[in-house]
């Protein structure tokens, strides 16, 4: 295959972030999963949460045989038009009082459904914040720092998750059991390694494997302590969740009918049509967010210069979901952090890039983090780009500044919500 230009490589990644948005479509993917379920006698009431929250809603409307009514419940600007189920926004990744008020009130229908309804929980990553409405007796002021404490001191999304769920009204299967005797179907598009429903939006309609003693040694390991209504509740015995003996979970359906490994496998299938020899590297991949684009960097190089994992022209494909550890007082996500890491370390190693290495880090729900970015790309040039820019690389990952070290040199990605949430994306193109 003919070097390729840099141009054409950046052009190429981003057009394999789309694949792999494309395959987690809603639009695409939830009709298969709703053909398996059957229409009840009575009403159909659909309940969500997530960002992908309001694009599977209009999924349910265009393809379900019967009436539908019902809320969910998406982030601020990754709304979709629908005609019978009311779309809520609402704040994330830290929750909100328009949230709050979406889960009261999804709380409400689900309790006013007959065993002759069928409860159709729609739930897609993000749903946790999306509708995080604290347990009565956990102040909401503690709530929100416990949340943020837990995002900078770098938990991953089943840490954050297990405390979340014995902390709320909601989360942890509560919704289910507020659903009662109505027949339960719950279609989830996966944004977490493992793809487990209990982690997925803080698993709001299945039985949660987790308990109070769980969520207690998570606050321990790292260092935090709790607020007195937070330490009360994770010490009052009934406020364990329901597990998967509880009543309300039996001939319950589940269906994850969305997961990452299907967008990795898109983009695989359009970098093979485009002329390289690609390798999923794991869909599950977690860790400090620079570390793990450091990792990645030297298995481009081996690529490069030994023909290991695989020899050039290759792509290099994974995802899963980094942290960042917060001890600057920067900007940007941990994709961004992901690919000022590797960038750093091909410099490093290389004298800069050797010629025919890029790469893409990207959530696919089109946010990296609370930035206006989806994605940042890298390539031979960027370091010295930023030299002649005055952008010091180092300093900007010290300060957990990524975003501005890759805006000035217009290495942002910006989509715009997807209405879809696979997890992060990343893609390395050796020549």
């Amino acid at each position: 295959m003919p070097e390729r230009s840099i141009e054409s490589r950046r052009a190429l990644l981003r057009s394999l972030f789309d694949a792999a948005v494309a395959a987690a479509d809603p639009a695409m993917t939830m009709p298969a999963a709703l053909a398996q379920l059957t229409p009840p006698k009575g009403r159909t009431v659909v309940l969500g949460a997530g960002k992908a929250a309001a694009s599977m809603a209009a999924a349910a409307e265009a393809h379900w045989p019967g009436a539908l009514s019902g809320l969910v419940v998406t982030r601020y600007g990754h709304g979709a038009p629908t005609q019978a189920i009311e779309v809520v926004e609402a704040s994330h990744p830290l929750p909100d009082d328009a949230g709050a008020v979406a889960a009261r009130r999804m709380l409400a229908m689900a309790a006013e459904l007959s065993a002759d309804d069928l409860a159709l929980f729609l739930i897609s990553g993000g749903g946790s914040s999306l509708i995080g409405l604290p347990a009565d007796g956990v102040d909401v002021e503690e709530h929100r720092a416990l949340s943020k404490a837990l995002l900078n001191a770098g938990a991953d999304i089943g840490q954050m998750n297990c405390v979340r769920k014995h902390l709320s009204a909601i989360s942890g299967g509560r919704l289910a059991l507020a659903a009662g005797a109505a027949a339960k179907a719950t279609l989830l598009i996966s944004d977490v390694p493992g793809d487990e429903p209990d982690v997925i939006a803080s698993g709001p309609t299945v039985p949660d494997p987790t308990t109070l003693a769980d969520a207690r040694a998570i606050l321990t390991r790292f260092g935090i302590e709790p607020g007195p209504t937070i330490a009360a509740r994770l010490n009052d015995p009934g406020a364990e969740t329901p597990a998967a003996d509880d009543p309300a979970f039996a001939d319950a359906h589940v269906d994850v009918f969305a997961k990452p490994i299907a967008s990795l496998r898109a983009a695989a299938e359009a970098a093979q049509t485009a002329g390289y020899t690609p390798i999923i590297l794991g869909d599950a991949i977690e860790g400090e967010a620079r570390e793990c684009g450091r990792v990645m960097a030297g298995l481009a190089l081996g690529a490069r210069t030994h023909g290991a994992p695989l020899p050039a022209p290759c792509a290099l494909i994974s995802g899963g979901e980094t942290t960042v550890t917060v001890r600057g007082g920067g900007r940007g996500g941990r994709n961004a952090e992901w690919a000022l890491g590797f960038a750093l370390t091909m410099a490093e190693q290389a004298g800069g890039f050797p010629l025919g290495i890029a790469a893409i880090a990207g959530d696919t729900d089109g946010v990296d983090g609370v930035e206006d970015c989806a994605a940042a790309l890298v390539d031979e040039t960027t370091a010295d780009r930023a030299r002649a820019a005055g952008v010091d690389l180092v300093a900007r990952l010290a300060d957990n500044d990524a975003y501005n070290a890759f805006h000035p040199l217009g290495d942002l990605v910006v989509t715009g919500p997807t209405r879809t949430n696979v997890n992060d994306f990343r893609a390395i193109l050796v020549d």
